[in-house]
């Protein structure tokens, strides 16, 4: 109850200050851009007519700012302003403690203009692009839920039943060079591949399934059917 109300408090108050509120145009050049949510999600920074917006995880947020330097976000419950690091000169956007709002953070980076996700690359269909990402983020750390196997194999099945074979082709590609010691990644690049009549690397990828896992009744079918035709 008590962290209703005081939403409702910041909001009111929001409102009065947002009208008072003068961003100068350096302040805007500054801040404006994504920020580092995490190694796949970015939160935009920009302005339209003189007030501040985020669009964060597909959704246009309007802050409530508090004075030019300081907002409320009530969709994450959190107090931002905008903090340069002084060694690196690097911009953040930075969470205002509740205990200590003296105390600076810095939690999201100012990422360099240009920067998309690894998944906004997938989307894109920049498939190199989108695979560098993602290697960064398995070296990072081999668990990310960020590089899940089913992920990508339900995105890739979702291009092939809407027809986007070449789609379907390039996100699986990706998916095996992250998980090469996978036989359901070959076995599903595998039938992508038949989808486009690609018979050779359907045949080479089934057995690179088939390696590591001898009981794909598909797979086993088409090879021991093709073998004649590609092992001369």
């Amino acid at each position: 109850m008590k962290s209703k109300i005081l939403i409702v408090l910041i909001t009111m108050i929001g409102w009065s200050c947002s009208n008072s509120v003068n961003y100068s145009e350096t302040f805007k050049n500054e801040t404006a851009g994504n920020y580092l949510y995490n190694q796949d999600d970015v939160i935009e920074v920009y302005y339209e007519n003189n007030k501040l917006f985020l669009n964060w995880r597909g959704g246009k947020i309007e802050p409530v700012a508090l004075e030019e330097n300081e907002f409320f976000v009530a969709d994450m419950y959190k107090k931002f302003r905008f903090v340069q690091h002084p060694k690196t000169q690097q911009w953040y956007l930075s969470v205002i403690p509740e205990e200590d709002t003296a105390e600076v953070t810095y939690d999201y980076l100012k990422a360099p203009k240009g920067y998309k996700t690894p998944s906004a690359h997938l989307a894109d269909g920049n498939y190199d692009k989108a695979l560098a990402g993602y290697l960064e983020i398995k070296k990072q750390d081999s668990t990310s839920i960020f590089i899940k196997e089913w992920d990508f194999n339900r995105v890739g099945y979702k291009h092939l039943r809407d027809k986007e074979y070449e789609k379907a082709i390039g996100v699986f590609k990706v998916n095996a060079a992250l998980h090469p010691n996978s036989a359901n990644v070959y076995d599903s690049l595998a039938e992508a591949y038949l989808f486009i009549g690609d018979s050779l690397q359907a045949y080479q990828n089934y057995k690179v399934a088939l390696s590591f896992n001898n009981e794909i009744r598909q797979a086993k079918a088409f090879v021991s059917a093709n073998a004649s035709k590609y092992e001369n």
